[in-house]
């Protein structure tokens, strides 16, 4: 291993593995907490800047196959307006990963992590109908957050879910949208040289862990307690933003 991936002990690996299983579960499952678990993990194992673009290569090839359904049910021209935002957004967060110091880097992802973690639990939605100006907004943040962090899914998700959509709808806009900023960030990672011959490596160790996570998460969605498997999903997001705090570096 040592001698494929320089610099990387057999540890870092074991944890860059285990931490993709969890996270694909938690994906997999509920559809949210991926980047807020891995994220984080991955990049005290790493560095912020290998661990986005990681996980910016496993998740946007495992979750190809859902493309297509995506771009015939979603409603393209509202997908289209979230995006004009991202190409906005996504720039400007991948400008602050390729740039921030790791350590300060890693300090921000966890606070950031654990703010989206209390969104979420929070349970608020908007409930209006989507409006272009604040679609485009709402576009904006996401890209940001997905440019830094791949951690775009808690804004939209919190925009779209609560509209006067049909859910239907709803899923295929974000899968739609998800695809369509990945290859966003895709120009800006390889612009700010963050995709290495290091990250390509890594996600063909990791991809497959990522995917059985994906698998068994969505294996077990209507055979365990949503409600439980939530709160569970809540409680390794935290997890994951406490273990990442460059804190607890000399515990691990």
């Amino acid at each position: 291993m040592g001698t494929v991936l320089p610099g990387h002990a057999p540890g870092q690996i074991a944890f860059l593995l285990v931490s993709a299983v969890v996270a694909g579960l938690a994906r997999g499952f509920s559809g949210f907490g991926g980047a807020l678990i891995f994220v984080p993990l991955a990049g005290a194992a790493t560095s912020p800047q290998i661990a986005s673009a990681l996980l910016l290569i496993i998740d946007g090839v495992m979750t190809l196959g859902m493309v297509p359904a995506g771009w015939r049910q979603a409603n393209r021209r509202e997908v289209a307006t979230m995006l004009i935002g991202a190409t906005v957004g996504v720039p400007l967060g991948t400008t602050v990963l390729a740039l921030a110091p790791p350590i300060m880097l890693r300090w921000i992802i966890s606070g950031v992590v654990l703010a989206l973690l209390a969104f979420l639990i929070s349970g608020w939605r908007y409930h209006g109908r989507p409006k272009t100006v604040l679609t485009i907004g709402v576009g904006s943040i996401a890209g940001l957050f997905g440019g830094a962090a791949q951690m775009s899914g808690p804004p939209v998700v919190a925009y779209w879910l609560g509209g006067a959509i049909p859910a239907a709808t709803v899923r295929a806009n974000l899968i739609l949208y998800f695809a369509l900023a990945t290859c966003i960030s895709i120009s800006a990672y390889l612009f700010g040289g963050l995709l290495t011959r290091e990250v390509l490596l890594l996600a063909v160790l990791t991809g497959p862990a990522y995917g059985l996570g994906l698998y068994t998460g969505s294996r077990l969605f209507g055979l365990a307690d949503e409600a439980t498997f939530r709160r569970a999903c809540f409680f390794l997001i935290a997890s994951a933003a406490l273990i990442g705090l460059p804190l607890f570096d000399g515990w691990r």
